[in-house]
């Protein structure tokens, strides 16, 4: 007889294949409801969206499968020609996947150099550090690295700061774990670099680094300073606590950390000219004469290349162990089962529908999709809903230019709701097993849920505002071809 546990888990497994099956065959039905005599419903629509819908459920019932059904997904979708080889491709938005290739082999070659190991040392032996000072440096260091480099770099090395503080001062780590990572998706939202949403909205719709830099980058500095007080007051018995521990090791002349020489610079400089190479891509585009977002690509990827051959006994470690491939080809064929839905039409239906019902009011249209990208970012992957909302955005700006500040609505929306939930982002599912692996602390859902939500609504709430008041005037660029 089978034992009680397996029986469980199959039973579990069953009623999750059921739901996704229901849920599935429910949304096909109604999209075939979508059609009008303009914009009839087609079975390959059917199909797409019915693929799309089953890889958002796997995403969030079987986790560790979900690149599995999307191999699956893309399979079905090309053996019953809703898309073809050629639209796979042009849709897989491979100039993103070589992006973030390069990235992560800059970001493995930056911790080598010891970068990394020298922000944290800095902060850990600056002097007259108290509690609410190390806090405030902590959710400001966990949201700037986030913009600089990534937030899943960022939520590693900030935890390891976190991690050193706590073990020394004989702290709780739950709620500055909270910090750092709530902290690293507010962050992430700064430029293009730091959300791998970010980056998909900005190569999709033609919007630049210094697009985010001028738009994205003040949003996210002006929430990124209330959640650090709405955290503080949270948190504020544990910095009393952090501030007493502090106070008798100053006393004792002890220090937070070791006081190891690290050879920084070299790190520093290479970082500084990847960031000036890409916030300047748009000019040395123009005057070039090169396609936008070029040298987006080519910047990351040159730096990479040359110092894969400045570190060549290292090179081959960068690329098989620092680049997520797994992740990267995930996105690659989310992206190309998303592109589906364009090509098969069902992005114009939804965008029409969606006119139809909400019209094109900014002060309803801006906080109903920075309410539901939020929505579906706390449950779900954001790369999902963002793949899925861009085009239904596209085609909403192209006939009303003056909605252009959209696109902000969905990067804000999908990167703050991140925060409601534990599993909201992966810079929050790093930071759970980082922190269960070395202490064996487990946050609860309504433990996450009860600091999440609040971090998540006020920021979605002050993001939407300054759309809506500040950001609405003027023309938006057009999407880029």
């Amino acid at each position: 007889m089978m034992p009680t546990p397996a029986r469980n888990a199959l039973a579990s497994t069953a009623l999750k294949i059921f739901f996704m099956a229901s849920t599935a065959g429910l949304v096909g039905w109604l999209t075939t409801l979508m059609g009008s005599a303009a914009l009839p419903v087609t079975t390959n629509q059917v199909i797409a969206v019915v693929t799309f819908i089953v890889i958002i459920l796997a995403t969030l019932l079987f986790w560790e499968l979900r690149l599995a059904v999307a191999f699956i997904g893309i399979s079905v979708m090309l053996a019953a020609n809703v898309t073809t080889l050629p639209e796979m491709m042009e849709k897989a938005e491979l100039h993103i996947i070589l992006f973030l290739v390069g990235m992560m082999t800059l970001v493995g070659v930056l911790k080598d150099l010891g970068l990394f190991t020298w922000l944290i040392q800095l902060i850990l032996n600056a002097r007259h550090m108290t509690g609410k000072r190390f806090v405030a440096t902590l959710a400001l260091m966990s949201g700037i690295l986030a913009s600089l480099v990534d937030e899943v770099t960022s939520i590693v090395f900030v935890l390891a700061l976190v991690f050193q503080v706590c073990d020394t001062l004989k702290l709780k780590p739950v709620k500055f774990v909270l910090i750092s990572v709530l902290a690293t998706n507010i962050g992430s939202t700064g430029t293009m670099l730091g959300n791998p949403v970010g980056l998909l909205i900005g190569t999709k719709t033609g919007l630049s680094f210094a697009s985010f830099l001028t738009h994205a980058a003040p949003i996210m500095l002006l929430n990124l300073f209330i959640a650090t007080f709405l955290l503080m007051f949270w948190a504020r018995k544990e910095i009393a606590l952090l501030d007493d521990r502090l106070a008798k090791r100053r006393a004792g002349n002890l220090g937070l950390g070791p006081l190891v020489r690290i050879p920084y610079r070299r790190g520093l400089v290479i970082l500084v000219c990847a960031l000036v190479f890409i916030a300047l891509h748009s000019a040395i585009e123009a005057r070039f004469g090169l396609a936008p977002n070029t040298m987006l690509i080519v910047a990351p990827l040159t730096i990479a290349g040359v110092l894969m051959i400045y570190r060549r006994k290292r090179a081959r470690h960068y690329i098989e162990a620092e680049v997520e491939w797994w992740t990267l080809i995930f996105f690659l064929v989310l992206f190309a089962v998303a592109g589906a839905l364009e090509t098969t039409g069902v992005t114009d239906v939804l965008a029409s529908r969606f006119t139809e019902t909400f019209g094109t009011n900014r002060f309803v249209l801006t906080p109903l999709i920075v309410a539901m990208t939020a929505i579906g970012s706390a449950f779900i992957d954001n790369i999902v809903f963002v793949a899925a909302f861009i085009p239904i955005v596209n085609d909403l700006v192209a006939n009303h230019p003056d909605l252009g500040p959209l696109r902000w609505a969905m990067l804000f929306g999908s990167c703050f709701g991140g925060n409601i939930t534990a599993i909201g982002s992966t810079a929050n599912i790093v930071a759970l097993g980082m922190m269960e692996k070395r202490y064996g602390v487990h946050i609860g859902f309504f433990e996450w849920l009860k600091i999440g939500l609040l971090v998540g609504l006020v920021t979605c709430v002050v993001a939407t505002l300054v759309i809506v008041f500040c950001y609405y005037g003027a023309p938006a660029p057009l999407p880029a071809p």
